[in-house]
């Protein structure tokens, strides 16, 4: 990808809306070309040179260290509950131990996080059994807990409070709040990477993104309720609750950001 174009991961996930609006409305995107994926597909993606740079998960980032460049400033993080990282389950969290619990394949960050939380903090040992039904009721007729991410999380977990279905998924922790209980540091979940080879064959186009998404973060802090108007996922959720959703989310990378990804790394490395 020497030529061309800037070749750019697109999560299309609720909460990388407010950025994407500013980069589809307000931004040249002449020099940029965006593909979609969830986010293991952009992991992916990256990682064999089919995207330049893209919003990716903090695991891969981690792993792949010698591969990436961070673009500084910028994440998709939170100092406490995230409300789309969501544990459902028909126990309490702390009756798990022993259990298979099923999980989405679409999030390995979030997924390192679960056994990070049960395995690490509560001392359970679990199975975690990779599941693509994203039905929680049905999914959870089959195990006692079901691990969603994204949107797919907050859809299911509304679905289940607006049927009154509770009573099949009496209890949900949000990962991110227990993150906080237990460190009382932000947890990042996404880091927008950059291939180590297209910083210096696009390094003009790499700036200018950079610059956008500055913009971005800027534009969208002022404008949550106006964005929302725009936003597709108007399909599941009301204006109202997209902006509360906004707000509970960080796109800094500040200093306190890098020492809750350091012991994020700490743990996840001794054997995840």
């Amino acid at each position: 990808m020497k030529n061309g174009k800037l070749t750019i991961g697109r999560i299309p996930y609720a909460n990388l809306f407010p950025i994407f609006h500013y980069l589809d409305s307000e931004c040249d995107q002449s020099d940029f070309r965006f593909v979609e994926g969830v986010p293991s597909q952009v992991n992916k993606m990256l990682r064999e040179g089919e995207l330049d740079l893209s919003p990716s998960s903090s695991i891969e980032y981690l792993r792949n260290k010698d591969e990436y460049v961070l673009l500084p400033w910028f994440s998709i993080s939170s100092s406490g509950p995230i409300k789309s990282i969501l544990l459902f389950s028909r126990l309490p969290i702390k009756e798990l131990g022993g259990r298979s619990i099923a999980v989405s394949s679409a999030s390995e960050t979030s997924t390192v996080l679960l056994k990070i939380i049960l395995e690490e903090f509560l001392s359970l040992k679990c199975s975690y059994v990779p599941v693509e039904e994203h039905s929680v009721q049905e999914i959870l007729s089959s195990y006692p807990a079901m691990f969603h991410i994204g949107d797919t999380a907050m859809t299911e977990a509304k679905k289940l409070s607006t049927n009154g279905n509770q009573s099949c998924a009496p209890y949900m922790y949000d990962l991110g709040e227990q993150w906080d209980k237990y460190t009382g540091l932000p947890f990042v979940y996404a880091l927008w990477l950059v291939r180590k080879k297209a910083l210096s064959e696009k390094n003009g186009l790499i700036k200018k993104i950079s610059s956008e998404l500055k913009n971005a973060k800027d534009y969208a802090s002022t404008r949550f309720a106006s964005i929302a108007k725009d936003a597709p996922h108007k399909k599941w959720f009301t204006e109202e609750e997209l902006v509360r959703y906004w707000t509970t989310i960080s796109y800094d990378f500040t200093e306190k950001h890098l020492e809750g990804l350091k012991l994020f790394e700490k743990y996840a490395f001794k054997k995840y």
